[in-house]
């Protein structure tokens, strides 16, 4: 570990660490009962608010206290107001809107408080199910409207001019595979992920004029045999979902389903290689043990190693930095490969 890094402990860091989950919970309870986006664009009294909110007046006035201590709400003559980044981040009717992201942290809380039990049984634990339907639809709409704001930058950085059809391993909503070909009208793209996600995969390159250059892929990456040929291979946050073995087999089959020449990026947030940080990074390998059998954050030289044991060469990093120390690495495979058996 590097000695710069190191932070200082104190009684009152102690606390403070101890505690920090009071304002996540405060934030989780807001936008579970839709409170700024009932507040929207008015300035009204606590007690409309609370009435509006059917809830308790001492439950509703603490909530609305503490969510004013935490610069989310505005005070003013007896009447508050969202802020403007919580009009803008918090509020259902905007195009900006954060809320399902932070409704699947929520969905995460139960299996963090038996963090315990996870590192010492060495998996996940049980967890008060939320309901399939809406922790679904909590990552998959959390998952687009973070790549909304990620993936026209990642396609700016990738120099994808001379390609001609894309795979995104992965790609959910295909929000990657809509801005990639946004950004060149030569490129088309096929999504490959499960079932459940077609239908807004290709709503959503209909609503931005890529329908007919994006086409679906249904299967589980993991198991199912990659179809087609590509130039380009994108796989976004796939590889902390699972363990080193699977990751090397995925690689190899994805880079076997490329020509010779073609381009394999992975888009991770990456440890370093002493894996004592980044600090979000390290925190995520937590989370994958609460909630997967065998995911966790890897390092640039693991992910390193696995592109070039899968024949890919001239491995580089791309100028691109994402949220919580997410970058690309990526390289050229060599030869038409064969998929691991």
């Amino acid at each position: 570990m590097s000695i710069s890094r190191l932070q200082e402990w104190t009684i009152g860091r102690l606390l403070e660490t101890a505690s920090g989950y009071w304002q996540p919970c405060a934030l989780h309870a807001a936008v579970k009962i839709d409170l700024f986006s009932t507040i929207g664009d008015r300035w009204l009294p606590s007690g409309e608010i609370i009435r509006m909110l059917q809830a308790d007046a001492r439950g509703g006035e603490a909530l609305l206290n503490a969510l004013t201590a935490m610069g989310l709400l505005l005070k003013s003559e007896g009447l508050l107001a969202n802020s403007e980044f919580a009009r803008t981040y918090l509020c259902k009717d905007s195009p900006q809107y954060k809320g399902y992201i932070i409704s699947h942290h929520h969905h995460l809380v139960d299996g963090w408080a038996q963090l315990d039990r996870a590192v010492c049984h060495g998996g996940p634990v049980a967890k008060r199910s939320h309901g399939e339907e809406r922790e679904r639809e909590s990552f998959l709409m959390g998952m687009f409207n973070l790549a909304m704001d990620i993936a026209p930058k990642a396609a700016a950085a990738v120099d994808l001019h001379d390609r001609r059809h894309l795979l995104d391993l992965g790609g959910g909503p295909g929000t990657y595979a809509v801005h990639f070909c946004l950004a060149n009208p030569e490129l088309r793209a096929t999504v490959f992920d499960r079932p459940t996600t077609r239908d807004f995969a290709l709503k959503t390159a209909e609503r931005f004029g890529v329908g007919d250059r994006i086409d679906f892929a249904a299967g589980d990456f993991n198991r199912d045999e990659i179809r087609g040929r590509y130039d380009v291979a994108w796989l976004s946050h796939i590889l902390h979902g699972i363990g080193p073995g699977a990751c090397e087999r995925l690689v190899a089959k994805t880079a076997a389903a490329l020509d010779p020449g073609g381009l394999l990026l992975v888009h991770e947030f990456f440890l370093n290689d002493a894996k004592d940080g980044p600090l979000f990074p390290a925190l995520f390998s937590l989370n994958m043990l609460v909630n997967n059998e065998q995911g966790r954050s890897y390092s640039e030289q693991e992910v390193r190693g696995m592109l070039q044991k899968a024949g890919v060469r001239d491995v580089f990093r791309l100028p691109f930095t994402g949220p919580n120390d997410s970058y690309v690495i990526g390289g050229r495979v060599e030869k038409a490969g064969k998929e691991p058996s």
